[in-house]
């Protein structure tokens, strides 16, 4: 399919081939007829790519604040990259989308509920697909498997149903539910691609409340100004335009409001002073784009006493005490299309708020302004300016950047091809498209090599590891593909969820395709191994599916998040839990006696769908595959399992190493890590996503302080703040050897202290390793420091090491056992 992408190194814009992005649970999957780009908004995005670096960062001082600092902390050349990395991802473009639902995801109003299958539904008692199919009534999901009518039930949509959502612009659309309003039949594609701008408009008002009669200032006449005109006017407000563009302000007075024409030199406060009949407005609405202060100065002066000033545009905001003080007015900075904007909990989650408490969410603003467009109180042909088709975007673009006036700009999409249009793997200059060149090359094992990579392939024997990702995001690309580009690989494929960082992933590094379609690279037979780079909640279930394919799996820290999810793992590869008597890890924070293997199968016993394969259970997907219960070692069957655990593998953590394996006794270690705040709401905060920092970030020190120590960690608490996100922890550790650890995770420190510092104590000697670039020894015959000029966290050398194991069939990077116990330690002190 294709879709509108901007470069923001130099806002060019870009109709890129992307794969049709996967529905995601709670949301709808709609093909797009039509979408429209506002002139004023999109141009802003515009204007700051095309700008220069010292323009952008004028634009964004609090950016160049946050790059200050992180110069500080990890050096200047990281921070250039990491910049250049962001900068260098394409945007995708547009907000205001109109489309035809193609399918609809599962699980919409409740999170968990794709995990209830129909074979649980049938044996609660509930209809299964069977069932349903028999009776006529079922739906399909967006993966083509009928969806049961408890869980399509809570999606308000059905396939063939006319919705406006905020969408890209793109032919196919993946959009939560409630960011979407089905259409009026009364309400032509092109009508309701005013939707968004039209909700944008209203919750401005909302905030205004204007009541009948009062009169109100708009101050800008911009789409969002415009329809701002027209619903005031609906609510029986008197309403006075300012603007410059006479074609503007003509329109405004077509939609009943009185004018000031700036470009005639009317003075806006004098005339707003006529307006009000000498008391002053009620309400002023900023719709305006300008850094400018005036706006909002202006307003003050011409409000009445106690007036409301609402800014819903972009302005200056440097104001004036005075201004405010002798009127006591109130000012409010509008949020987008209302309630429920950046809630994560209503926008990703699915969980609507209740119309008792909150009437007017941002979808029933949706729905509002759909009404008004049914029934002609909104008048949104005057507001088209330019109609253009989907291949000329960049014609449509040069018209946003100022080649001709505009005002709503919309775009048509032909359709077609229903297999192009949801085509979830496109071929990049690799495998593919090669192939129909004639100009591949092969590498060791029979596979198609790009010839953009063909030259890092070694030319030698050895056999050539072939890896796909899942995930692209910033980390996956700014850190972990260059990775294992360098160590080597070759790159197949890479998969995203919305198609477009992995467009963007896939050209710049190489790879054969790039796919929205995560389930076929399990079955690809191009790829040797796959790199998880997903949140955290999929990474145990990935990590399985992986192993039961027979596919050697990287996955990003951490493993998994709970014990049961270790359990399945310990299971799928072949290894039995030991009996508590035997276990030499005892956590303060017990869950009690049985082991990890046990807890993680103890669900599906009491379901009643464990299989026989001895003892503990064994999930009925994988015990094909497992080796007998007796077994106390890996499978030699098993495919290689390693967890980005990168910092053991740090240039001055190997020095460290080498360097304590002269040493005689017992260890000390205390490792400080200054992690800084995350908000509550941020994913990895939440338990059921991300885990939460200790087991999805601090699992890294655990590791580290267990590689140093070389021994068992035989017990393991944890103390933590009284904080509400209680991601500040003091973690202690005893190891089998006599050792001792504390790992301080810490997320109320400044930025200006170094953000990791470990310092080690042995033998009347003592290490400190500053912030992954200064290594310096106390009392070490021959040793004295360690310097890099850029800090290296080791995850290159990680990527190599994960690459050489699967070139030469060598032992696993980290062992097993390890990765095992780190990632148990975690999950079990960061239980409450």
């Amino acid at each position: 399919m294709k879709q509108i992408l901007q470069n923001l190194q130099d806002g060019s814009t870009e109709l890129a081939e992307v794969p049709c992005p996967r529905v995601g649970r709670g949301a709808v999957l709609i093909r797009t007829t039509c979408s429209l780009i506002s002139a004023g908004t999109e141009r802003m995005v515009v204007d700051f790519g095309k700008a220069n670096p010292l323009e952008k960062a004028r634009q964004q001082p609090d950016k160049v604040r946050q790059v200050l600092e992180k110069v500080k902390t990890d050096g200047l050349v990281p921070t250039v990259e990491a910049v250049r990395n962001k900068l260098g991802q394409p945007l995708a473009l547009g907000y205001c989308n109109v489309g035809v639902v193609e399918s609809i995801g599962t699980g919409a109003g409740r999170r968990g509920t794709e995990k209830i299958g129909t074979e649980a539904l049938r044996q609660g008692g509930g209809k299964g697909t069977e069932a349903l199919r028999q009776e006529g009534t079922e739906q399909r999901g967006s993966d083509g498997h009928l969806v049961p009518q408890c869980l399509s039930a809570s999606v308000p949509f059905r396939v063939g149903d006319r919705v406006a959502s905020n969408g890209k612009h793109a032919e196919m659309v993946s959009v939560p539910v409630n960011l979407c309003a089905r259409i009026p039949d009364a309400v032509s594609d092109e009508a309701a691609a005013f939707t968004v701008i039209g909700a944008i408009a209203l919750q401005g008002i909302r905030l205004a409340a204007p009541t009948l009669g009062e009169a109100v200032v708009v101050t800008g006449l911009g789409l969002i100004g415009l329809m701002t005109v027209q619903l005031l006017r609906a609510h029986g407000c008197r309403v006075l335009g300012i603007d410059m563009d006479p074609t503007k302000l003509a329109l405004a007075r077509q939609f009943g409001a009185e004018t000031v024409d700036l470009s005639a030199g009317q003075d806006p406060v004098a005339v707003a002073e006529g307006f009000s009949r000498g008391r002053g407005v009620d309400a002023v609405i900023i719709t305006a784009a300008t850094r400018s202060n005036g706006p909002v100065h202006q307003a003050a002066l011409m409000s009445r006493k106690r007036g409301r000033i609402v800014l819903v545009g972009v302005v200056g905001l440097e104001l004036s005490r005075a201004d405010f003080y002798e009127k006591e007015l109130s000012f409010q900075v509008s949020c987008s299309y209302g309630p429920g904007r950046y809630d994560p909990l209503y926008e990703e989650q699915g969980q609507d708020y209740p119309m008792g408490f909150v009437r007017w969410t941002e979808q029933r603003n949706f729905e509002a302004v759909l009404d008004m467009l049914a029934d002609g109180r909104l008048d949104v042909g005057p507001l088209v300016s330019h109609r253009f088709a989907l291949g000329d975007a960049e014609r449509a673009y040069a018209v946003v950047g100022g080649a001709e006036p505009s005002l709503g700009i919309v775009l048509e999409y032909p359709g077609g091809d229903e297999g192009r249009l949801l085509a979830r793997t496109v071929p990049l200059q690799g495998t593919e498209a090669l192939r129909h060149l004639g100009t591949e090359k092969r590498g060791a094992f029979e596979h198609l090599v790009p010839q953009s990579l063909s030259a890092s392939v070694p030319s030698s024997g050895a056999s050539v590891p072939s890896l796909s990702f899942i995930g692209s995001g910033n980390y996956a690309s700014g850190v972990l593909i260059p990775a294992f580009k360098a160590a080597g690989a070759r790159l197949v494929a890479v998969a995203s969820s919305g198609g477009v960082s992995g467009v963007h992933a896939g050209k710049k590094f190489g790879f054969a395709r790039t796919t929205t379609d995560t389930e076929a690279l399990f079955t690809d037979p191009d790829s040797d191994a796959l790199v998880v780079t997903t949140r955290h909640d999929s990474h145990a279930r990935m990590v399985l599916q992986g192993l039961a394919a027979g596919k050697a799996v990287f996955v990003e820290k951490p493993l998994c998040l709970t014990l049961g999810e270790l359990g399945e793992i310990e299971v799928a590869l072949g290894l039995v839990a030991r009996d508590a008597e035997r276990r030499d890890y005892t956590p303060t924070r017990s869950v009690g006696a049985s082991s990890a293997s046990e807890r993680g199968t103890e669900a599906l016993r009491q379901g009643g769908n464990e299989q026989s394969g001895g003892e503990p259970a064994v999930p009925q997907c994988l015990s094909a595959s497992v080796p007998s219960a007796n077994a106390s070692v890996p499978s030699p069957s098993v495919p290689l399992l390693m967890v980005g655990f990168n910092r053991r593998f740090a240039p001055q953590v190997q020095k460290m190493k080498a360097l304590l394996a002269g040493v005689t006794g017992p260890k000390a270690f205390v490792m400080t890590v200054n992690a800084g705040a995350i908000p509550a709401d941020h994913w990895t905060q939440d338990p059921a996503v991300g885990g939460g920092r200790i087991i999805g970030e601090a699992c890294h020190f655990v590791d580290l302080l267990r590689f140093l120590a070389d021994a068992p960690i035989a017990r393991a608490e944890a103390l933590a703040m009284d904080s509400a996100t209680g991601d500040s922890v003091s973690i202690s550790l005893s190891f089998s050897d006599g050792s001792i650890g504390t790992v301080h995770y810490l997320a109320n420190g400044s930025k200006a202290f170094p953000k990791e510092r470990l310092e080690v104590f042995a033998a009347g000697r003592v290490l400190q390793l500053d912030n992954f670039r200064r290594l310096v020894g106390f009392g070490w015959p021959g040793f004295k420091s360690m310097n890099l000029w850029r800090q290296d966290k080791g995850q290159r050398a990680c990527a190599a090491a994960f690459v050489e194991a699967l070139r030469n069939g060598g032992p696993a990077p980290i062992p097993l056992e390890e990765i095992l116990e780190v990632s148990r330690v975690a999950i079990e002190v960061a239980q409450p």
